[in-house]
């Protein structure tokens, strides 16, 4: 495929605000999460995959990112209705306290809830009832973005081992090769036996072809036997 087929892709570093308040509330920093005391243990501090111009952050911050140099801390600001937009009062809601026993939960204020295939927060439980807001957290308020592209990912196996670490959170095995219009992808075992694999190949496929332009990704799967047991066979 040619170079201008394929789209760029960088590591980025970044800090994001809540800009009135200044709080942190997401990174890529491990020691920042941990001093603002929003840690996760579940998730992988280091500097994040990024296609650029796929739209998966907000905007403004993509076009700050496409014109930023490797390497220079940029600040971007992003007011509310670029980000998540304004907060719709028709969004919270009230429940009966039943509707949380019948699914053994315990409500309380801050708690995550999934209500009828919507993600909620609850604002307050008191009189039976409870409140559940299901705007999105950052509707209603500017963000600041702090960030610094850290590297471009040019090799094209590269971008594809990124691709794959973002979605799979592991890429050690992948091997791959970009034969004409396609990506081809060769599995190892810790994706064979995975139970988490196959929900991620559906990002993975979606990935490879936002960043190499082709409508083709196949997956190879390739068995074999050690050398006893091709004798015995």
């Amino acid at each position: 495929m040619a170079d201008n087929d394929v789209k760029k892709m960088i590591r980025l570093d970044y800090k994001a605000y809540l800009a009135e308040s200044g709080r942190l509330y997401d990174t890529t920093n491990e020691a920042d999460a941990k001093e603002a005391d929003i840690y996760n243990e579940k998730y992988s501090y280091a500097p994040m995959a990024y296609i650029v111009g796929s739209g998966k952050l907000f905007q403004t911050l993509d076009d700050a990112i496409a014109k930023a140099e490797v390497g220079v801390e940029t600040e971007v600001l992003i007011p509310s209705e670029d980000a998540a937009g304004a907060r719709d009062p028709k969004l919270i809601e009230v429940y009966p306290i039943r509707e949380f026993n019948r699914q053994d939960i315990n409500p309380y204020p801050g708690l995550q809830v999934t209500l009828g295939n919507r993600i909620g927060h609850i604002m307050s439980v008191g009189a039976g009832r409870v409140k559940v807001d299901f705007n999105n957290p950052l509707a209603g308020f500017d963000l600041l973005y702090k960030f610094k592209v850290t590297e471009e990912i040019k090799e094209p196996a590269e971008k594809a081992k990124a691709i794959v670490e973002v979605n799979f959170g592991d890429s050690e095995g992948f091997s791959f090769e970009f034969p004409g219009d396609k990506v081809s992808v060769t599995l190892p075992d810790l994706a064979k036996f995975n139970p988490e694999w196959p929900m991620a190949r559906f990002k993975v496929v979606s990935d490879l072809r936002e960043a190499f332009n082709v409508d083709k990704v196949e997956f190879i799967e390739v068995w074999s036997l050690g050398k006893k047991e091709q004798k015995e066979e």
